[in-house]
């Protein structure tokens, strides 16, 4: 009589328990640690890759002009400031030339001098040749003596020899007089090319040595960037390709440009490899120097290959690889990778074919015994 009412609470409470222990079990197999790992698998294709250098570089000008006296003295007025854009050879300013005129009039004096001393010269070296002359014809007609004759040829040598240095000092003068007018002229700051004023380091009254700069002005029609690139990924990488340019302060304005040369010196620090951009067309309103800008290059497109996304590759005991999957199991297999793009995406010279399965996204670490379901995309994952 007592047993039934112990078998009835047993059955009762193996009615609780089981249903619980299976259900703890399915639970463990679906959504525990046991459960399979969601990933995203994607089938390798043959594709061409359109691959592109990414880099960071800064606007510079491939022309700075520093404008000053070639002679210390006092500056005496400058006509610009900094910001205006001035024309090839407008007048930037003007150094005093102190008693600098005074001595380039007093030197046209001692020229006009030296000519009328020149013409003095060439009428007594014409009267002297034509005596001697007529001298040589009397002492033929046995009409005066050798020694009338001899002194004749005297005067003649002496008169040549006065209208020589008269030249030489005409020739002298005359340099001398071209030497302070080319001084005059280096008293005035003229610009050597259409530019924008950049630096004003002097005012009116200022005294200023040789070689000092007045007026800094850039040439604003060679604007280029000065940009780094990975030297892993700057295979290919030649003048005249196309860019794309986008400056911090037009961040959504993007400028065309074009690859002008290589630096043949990289950076040995950071590994990079320098380069200069040129724009197609110079922004308007001009750039600060110095601005930070990204740039984009355009490589020659490759021909098809086996070509997987990026998110693909993983790295498992020192080795570059894909999890592969085989008859719904996976298998990682090492890779040698070849170039890639910026959307993402890396060509495979080596270890896996067209039509291969692999893995792109897991929901957790993978390895070669974990169990995985396909699914379209992870949550919260952008696949």
């Amino acid at each position: 009589m007592k047993l039934l009412p112990i078998k009835g609470r047993t059955l009762a409470l193996l009615a609780v328990v089981v249903p619980l222990l299976i259900l703890f079990i399915y639970v463990a197999l679906r959504s525990g640690p046991l459960a399979p790992v969601q990933v995203t698998i994607k089938t390798v294709e043959n594709r061409p890759l359109s691959p592109a250098l990414f880099g960071i570089g800064t606007i510079e000008t491939r022309y700075r002009y520093k404008i000053g006296p070639t002679i210390p003295g006092r500056l005496m007025h400058v006509g610009v400031q900094v910001g205006d854009l001035v024309k090839a050879g407008a007048l930037l300013g003007e150094m005093d030339p102190v008693d600098l005129d005074a001595k380039i009039a007093a030197q046209d004096a001692a020229l006009k001098r030296a000519q009328a001393q020149l013409r003095e010269a060439q009428a007594r070296q014409a009267y002297a040749q034509s005596q001697a002359i007529r001298y040589q014809k009397l002492l033929t007609a046995h009409t005066t003596s050798e020694e009338l004759v001899t002194t004749k040829k005297h005067e003649l040598a002496i008169a040549e020899a006065q209208l020589s240095v008269s030249r030489e000092e005409i020739v002298r003068l005359a340099a001398e007089r071209d030497a302070m007018l080319a001084q005059r002229d280096n008293l005035r700051l003229v610009a050597p090319a259409d530019g924008l004023v950049a630096l004003r380091s002097a005012d009116p009254g200022t005294t200023v040595v040789a070689g000092q700069t007045v007026v800094e002005l850039i040439d604003t029609g060679t604007f280029w960037v000065n940009v780094r690139f990975n030297q892993t990924h700057t295979y290919g990488l030649k003048a005249g390709l196309p860019a794309q340019i986008i400056l911090r302060s037009h961040a959504d304005q993007p400028y065309e440009g074009e690859v002008l040369r290589i630096e043949p010196i990289a950076d040995q620090v950071t590994e990079e490899t320098l380069a200069k951009i040129t724009f197609t067309q110079i922004p308007k309103p001009l750039p600060s120097l110095g601005e930070l800008a990204e740039v984009t290059v355009n490589l020659p497109a490759l021909p098809s290959s086996p070509t997987i996304p990026n998110a693909a590759i993983k790295r498992i005991d020192g080795h570059l690889g894909v999890w592969k999957v085989v008859d719904g199991d996976l298998k990682f297999t090492p890779v040698t990778l070849g170039v890639a793009s910026l959307d993402g995406y890396v060509q495979i010279q080596e270890g896996i074919d067209p039509g291969d399965q692999i893995v792109v996204y897991s929901a957790k670490t993978l390895t070669k015994r974990s169990r995985i379901t396909a699914v379209d995309r992870l949550l919260g994952l952008k696949t």
